[in-house]
């Protein structure tokens, strides 16, 4: 099953690679294909000093975390997406947040679902009767039946 990964989700697996989500992301491979935008690897970059001030820990831990995390995510190009499916994401998250409108695009173009743990995201595309998305405890419950 393809499961695409927004920011928050990403974030939180590298501060934490032992809570759940890094538990999902790191021992679900049998089970779960991990994919996010190439975008991803700057938003790392970018917040690199946050990161290691929430998480506490040093450059070389939260290298290691990234290592370990990024091994188990494939990275897709977002120019591979085509113009009509980026309108269609755009669209659906138009009122939602138009920052996540990537991540709606990739989990369409790979016919995914889509891991967030944005609660106006997820509920929002509840409400638009968006099938393809889970939070953490959903996806957790999915792995934990099959396997």
């Amino acid at each position: 099953m393809k499961i695409i990964i927004d920011t928050n989700i990403i974030f939180s697996g590298l501060i934490n690679s032992n809570g759940t989500i890094g538990d999902l992301i790191l021992n679900s491979h049998n089970i779960l294909e991990f994919y996010s935008c190439n975008y991803m690897r700057y938003e790392i970059e970018k917040h690199w000093e946050k990161l290691k001030r929430i998480s506490k820990l040093s450059d070389s831990e939260l290298d290691e975390s990234r290592f370990n995390i990024f091994s188990r995510v494939n990275f897709i190009k977002e120019d591979l997406i085509p113009e009509k499916i980026w309108l269609s994401a755009e669209k659906l998250v138009s009122d939602i947040d138009i920052d996540d409108s990537d991540f709606i695009a990739l989990t369409k173009y790979l016919k995914g679902y889509l891991w967030t743990g944005d609660k106006e995201l997820y509920n929002g595309l509840k409400l638009k009767n968006f099938k393809r998305v889970y939070n953490s405890a959903e996806l957790l419950s999915l792995r934990n039946h099959r396997n």
